[in-house]
């Protein structure tokens, strides 16, 4: 038996317990994942047989996407969040290295009070109150940019990203610089090239944060053709009468497909774009994290 490849009965042991515990917390996690998708594909007829719960349908009807679809008000919602989430990432990262950037120079004059001003708005805040006043004061009230411009930089985020740039090897940086490269030409030749790890998980933070925010939606827009999908998902969930209004642009839907469905298809439809490109940025994040994280 080789070296180090022996494990006690106790360690076996252990190692099943540590397996169970995983599969019952994944199956915990996919689960209500699992019953949304099977709900939103039920027929009305096989809910009602089954008292509502479905594991497994024995037929599939897509009328309640169908429905959604065929009423502007999912689509245009979509239309928004698509907007909001792809304009504010990239504005995201833009000011983001923009303000990590400079201050991960440690000759910038006052760099030490600037990040001491930073870090002081992680821990205190004027409140709602102020914030929709500057708002309203810039004119951003019924405006998709209400919802990209108040948080057009994270403090957290920020210094994630400077800690990142500090750890980048500085000799690169000399050598540019040597070569007659200004301190623009090293950010965008030489720094961030080379953080694309950093960018790719900070762009996964801002752009899951932009699909998944309502409460900017409620507190900022009255216009409900200016709603992003998550503040139709909640008015959908809240009141029965907007899910009956969207199932109402086809009669027949009505004899297919319940409410509840209609529920479920919308949740499908809001989640499904983050869970499609998540896969592809996974590689970087734990990368980005590690390598970006805040030194004591």
């Amino acid at each position: 038996m080789a070296v180090g490849t022996y494990r006690s009965r106790a360690d076996r042991i252990i190692d099943a317990v540590l397996y169970a515990a995983l599969a019952v917390f994944s199956l915990a996690a996919l689960f209500p994942l699992y019953y949304v998708a099977v709900s939103s594909i039920t027929p009305l007829k096989e809910l009602l047989q089954q008292g509502g719960f479905v594991l497994w349908p024995t037929s599939v009807t897509f009328e309640a996407y169908g429905s959604i679809f065929d009423s502007p008000v999912v689509p245009q919602a979509l239309k928004i969040s698509v907007f909001v989430t792809v304009v504010g990432t990239a504005l995201n990262l833009t000011m983001t290295t923009l303000v990590a950037y400079p201050l991960s120079r440690k000759p910038m004059p006052g760099r030490s009070a600037f990040i001491v001003a930073i870090v002081f708005t992680m821990l205190f805040s004027g409140g709602l109150i102020p914030l929709y006043l500057v708002v309203h004061a810039l004119g951003l009230i019924n405006t998709v940019w209400a919802l990209i411009i108040p948080g057009l930089v994270s403090s957290f985020n920020m210094l994630i990203m400077k800690t990142y740039f500090e750890n980048l090897p500085a000799e690169i940086e000399e050598a540019a610089i040597v070569d007659g490269c200004g301190d623009v030409q090293v950010l965008w030749r030489i720094v961030i090239p080379l953080s694309l790890p950093i960018m790719a998980t900070l762009g996964l933070f801002y752009g899951v944060g932009h699909w998944n925010a309502y409460f900017a939606g409620i507190m900022y827009i009255n216009d409900r053709s200016l709603y992003p999908i998550q503040v139709v998902l909640r008015n959908l969930i809240q009141s029965p009468s907007v899910s009956q209004d969207l199932m109402m642009q086809n009669a027949e839907t009505l004899q297919l497909v319940a409410p509840e469905t209609v529920k479920m298809a919308t949740v499908v439809v809001a989640t499904l774009p983050v869970l499609v490109v998540y896969p592809f940025l996974q590689k970087f994040f734990m990368k980005g994290m590690l390598l970006g994280s805040i030194k004591g």
